[in-house]
């Protein structure tokens, strides 16, 4: 069976594609290259580049290389920049994933894993954390958009003979343990993206936005997943769609949290510098805590995390971003 990643030159689906390829699963990888990267595609993978919005070559890339199960994480997802460019999100986010659903159902794909956000759920009434049938209330249209295209899996695959799983990410962070692909994206916003790179100098400062808000130490709180525990969670959902021909929503995360000042400070730890952190306004959209409960994915699929702990998490992704520049030639 061939499976196609969309998005798999950049962050999340690099390391999908290597996963997949450790499995001994057949990939073709479409993007447009336009955050990605073409050296961050395995050789064993077929990289075509091209937009997911133009249904047509998506149903002849399916059809030609016999493509049952679609992994689909390519979109925006800065949430600032959302709330700034809602119609941009809505064309990326939505628009270009409706044709890509329908060029799935045209050409019998099977199952379709969708990479979601806990954007989705808003900021929950309490700080416990949030389970899957929590109240959907996003505060973003990035948040808006994604939700749109649970929406429509949902009724797809109640229309049609493909199942989906919808996975909500939490904060994903860290980079491949043996140092095959990370966080390569140019500019970046990310807080562990940008932190290890102001600890290596390439940023002179960084910002925290926010520091009023109705937490411990006034900065927002987030669960720091680390990539590679994200995407196993991916390969089992594929892995029960495959024999339970089963739908499936759940959250991907640790079910703690930690705050921005919290993360700086491991950085500077674990980096061994201090640099400058500048305080700044809240930025719209954000919410102000939001921690996974991941039961669902821990007793359904027996996902067992690898990767959870934050110092961890910092050190592979500040080790990634000390060999980036070499590996990306700027």
């Amino acid at each position: 069976m061939t499976v196609l990643v969309t998005g798999g030159a950049g962050y999340i689906g690099s390391h999908m594609v290597w996963r997949l390829l450790d499995a001994g699963e057949k990939v073709v990888v479409v993007d447009r290259l336009s955050t990605g990267f073409d050296w961050a595609v395995p050789s064993e993978a077929n990289l075509v580049i091209g937009d997911i919005g133009d249904q047509t070559f998506v149903e002849e890339l399916l059809r030609s290389n016999e493509i049952r199960s679609v992994f689909h994480f390519a979109g925006s997802i800065v949430v600032p920049e959302s709330v700034s460019d809602p119609l941009g999100y809505y064309l990326n986010n939505t628009v270009n994933s409706r044709s890509l659903i329908a060029a799935c159902v045209q050409s019998g794909v099977q199952e379709f894993v969708f990479s979601s956000t806990a954007a989705v759920y808003g900021t929950p009434d309490a700080m416990d954390p949030v389970s899957e049938t929590a109240s959907l209330r996003p505060e973003s249209p990035y948040g808006n958009s994604k939700l749109m295209t649970e929406m429509m899996l949902r009724d797809v695959s109640a229309a049609h003979p493909m199942h989906h799983a919808c996975l909500r990410y939490f904060n994903v962070a860290g980079a491949d343990p043996l140092g095959r692909t990370g966080q390569s994206t140019q500019n970046a916003t990310h807080l562990i993206k940008v932190a290890t790179q102001t600890a290596l100098s390439k940023r002179p400062d960084m910002q925290v936005f926010g520091s009023d808000y109705p937490t411990p130490d006034g900065t927002c709180v987030r669960d720091y997943i680390h990539v590679s525990d994200l995407v196993e969670a991916h390969y089992l959902a594929l892995q029960h769609m495959r024999t339970e021909k089963q739908n499936l929503t759940a959250n991907c995360g640790y079910g703690h949290g930690h705050s921005v000042l919290e993360v700086i400070d491991m950085v500077k730890r674990v980096s061994g510098s201090d640099f400058p952190v500048a305080v700044s306004p809240r930025r719209p959209g954000d919410a102000v805590s939001i921690v996974a409960n991941a039961d669902l994915l821990k007793n359904q699929l027996n996902w067992q995390p690898r990767y959870d702990d934050l110092e961890l998490i910092v050190k592979h992704a500040l080790r990634w971003e000390d060999t980036l520049d070499r590996r990306n030639n700027i």
